[in-house]
């Protein structure tokens, strides 16, 4: 087969697998009562992160944190900015307000908090478990925060 046909091969089982994925998240969100975007935060959102963090393990174990840290920031960006904008081109992205100001702040003053930890030159074991901790915290609240919203859902939001 010629590097063109894998490559579309390729695409075309990243769709379906995608759309697997996303279609089985949300099955799951109803199943247990819990709102799409977070089931979109944790299942799909670490599914879709595995690989930059099994690239980032490999580099930072082999000595090129460099590559480790331009991984995290590169996919970062590329995830907020490249599929969100994609998505907001097909159709407008429907948000809560309020989830929209407790996420976009929290993202805010994650990457506030790792250029912080950057410029300082020290990213090691504490800061990243420091990071977990954190990380482990904001899933927690927003599960949290989603499960009473549920019962009380955005008039905005339910306008389309």
């Amino acid at each position: 087969m010629s590097a063109v046909a894998l490559v579309i091969v390729g695409l075309v089982g990243l769709i379906i697998g995608g759309e697997l994925v996303v279609r089985g998240a949300v099955s799951a969100a109803k199943r247990f009562g819990i709102s799409p975007m977070v089931i979109g935060l944790t299942l799909v959102g670490f599914g879709t992160s595995t690989p930059e963090l099994v690239t980032s393990l490999q580099a930072a174990l082999a000595g090129s944190p460099g590559i480790a840290i331009g991984n995290v920031v590169g996919s970062n960006i590329g995830n907020v900015l490249l599929i969100l904008g994609i998505a907001a081109i097909f159709a407008p992205v429907a948000v809560n307000p309020a989830a929209f100001k407790r996420d976009g702040s929290m993202m805010v003053l994650a990457a506030v908090l790792g250029l912080v930890v950057v410029l300082i030159g020290d990213v090691g074991r504490f800061a990243g478990v420091l990071f977990l901790i954190a990380l482990i915290g904001y899933l927690t609240f927003t599960l949290l925060s989603e499960r009473r919203a549920t019962a009380t859902p955005c008039r905005r939001c339910l306008r389309g």
